[in-house]
C-alpha cells in the first residue's frame, strides 16, 4: 500500500471512531439512567448508540454486524458484542428509547409530510413483503411512505410518524395532539380535514408564513 494511501485510510479510521465517540457522548448526556439488566451484555446507552450507528451506516444489519464486531467490537459491553440475532431483536425491542431524545416544541412549530419512494410503480405487488403503497404526490405515481416531521423553532425533530403514501395528510393530526397548549402548529391545507383541525394547529395558504 503507497504511503498516501496508508494515511488516507488511517484519518478515515480516525474520523469513524470521533463519529462513534461523539455519538456515544451525546447519548450518554442525554439519556436518563435507566438500569441495565443482570443478564444483559450492554448499557442502554450503548445499545442506542449500536442503534444510531446502523441507521447512519445503512443497507443490512447482516452486513452491519460483522464490521461493527471486526472493528469495534470490543468498545462495547464487556468487551463482547451479543450474538446478531439477539442484538437485533434488542434494537426492535426497546426502539422507543428514541423517543428519549425528542427536542421541546417552541412557541410555533411546523409539521409536514415527505413522500418517499421505496420502489417502482410497476414493480408493486411483486413482494409479500411490500411495505409501500401506491400514491401520487406532485403530479406523479410513486410506491413509497409518507414520513411526517413536527419541527421546532430550530428544525429539531418534536414529533414524528410515517403511514404508506396513499393516505392524507389528516391521518397525522395525531402527531401534534399531545401538544396541546403548549405550541402554536404551522402546516399547510394538505393537513385540512372535514371534521376539523386541533384546535391548535394553524393552515397557512402558500407563501405565508415562511
Amino acid at each position: 500500500m503507497q504511503p498516501n494511501a496508508i494515511n488516507t485510510a488511517l484519518n478515515r479510521f480516525s474520523y469513524v471512531e470521533d463519529i462513534i465517540l461523539h455519538i456515544f457522548y451525546f447519548v450518554a448526556t442525554n439519556m436518563p439512567d435507566l438500569p441495565r439488566h443482570s443478564q444483559a451484555k450492554l448499557y442502554p446507552c450503548e445499545l442506542v448508540t449500536i442503534g444510531i450507528l446502523f441507521a447512519l451506516k445503512g443497507g443490512y444489519f447482516r452486513a452491519f454486524y460483522p464490521w461493527l464486531k471486526r472493528d469495534y467490537g470490543t468498545w462495547f459491553g464487556d468487551g463482547s458484542l451479543p450474538e446478531r440475532t439477539r442484538l437485533q431483536r434488542l434494537l426492535k425491542t426497546h426502539r422507543d428509547w428514541c423517543d428519549l431524545f425528542l427536542a421541546d416544541p417552541s412557541f410555533f412549530t411546523v409539521i409536514d409530510s415527505y413522500p418517499i419512494e421505496l420502489i417502482f410503480p410497476i414493480r408493486q405487488g411483486r413482494s409479500s413483503l411490500q411495505v409501500g403503497k401506491k400514491g401520487r404526490d406532485k403530479g406523479r405515481w410513486s410506491v413509497g411512505i409518507k414520513l411526517c416531521w413536527l419541527l421546532n423553532d430550530v428544525c429539531r425533530v418534536v414529533g414524528w410518524d410515517w403511514d404508506t403514501m396513499n393516505v392524507y395528510d389528516k391521518r397525522f393530526h395525531a402527531v401534534v395532539t399531545p401538544f396541546l397548549g403548549q405550541t402554536i402548529v404551522l402546516a399547510d391545507f394538505g393537513f385540512r380535514a372535514k371534521e376539523g383541525v386541533p384546535e391548535h394547529m394553524k393552515l397557512c395558504p402558500k407563501g405565508t408564513l415562511e
